[in-house]
């Protein structure tokens, strides 16, 4: 039996957002090894635009978005945002550059879309904030 999306309540409090923001900028590149340190491999964080998540939402039978991480050839890791369906199955394209990858459940459709191109920071980054000092 598919998992269905059962937590909605994905609030939470400013102050637990800055702590968990904070621990993250302080430890980022620690968590590295040495050799990929300072290379901004790891964004700190990524600002998108309303409409492409807009479109996702508005697919028929969309229930929610995905988040996944991916890397780009210079090892930068990026946000891939696909919808989800009441089933918790991921919305893809029905047609890919890839074939044969992944054998997970998921629904495919012409509607699907996927989001990424972001704009990443660093280095494009936003006005400071109390989660971006």
């Amino acid at each position: 039996m598919p998992q269905s999306l059962t937590n909605t309540n994905h609030f939470i409090p400013l102050d637990q957002a800055i702590e968990m923001t904070t621990i993250y900028r302080e430890q980022m590149n620690e968590i590295l090894n040495p050799e990929y340190q300072g290379q901004n491999i790891l964004a700190r964080c990524e600002t998108f635009d309303r409409a492409p998540f807009d479109t996702v939402l508005a697919q028929p039978g969309c229930a929610g978005l995905r988040i996944y991480y991916g890397m780009d050839s210079e090892l930068k890791v990026h946000a891939i945002i696909v919808g989800v369906n009441e089933d918790n199955e991921d919305m893809l394209p029905l047609t890919s550059s890839v074939t044969g990858q992944g054998t997970g459940e998921n629904t495919t459709t012409d509607d699907a879309e996927i989001i990424e191109a972001g704009n990443r920071c660093p280095v494009d980054c936003p006005p400071p904030s109390d989660l971006n000092p």
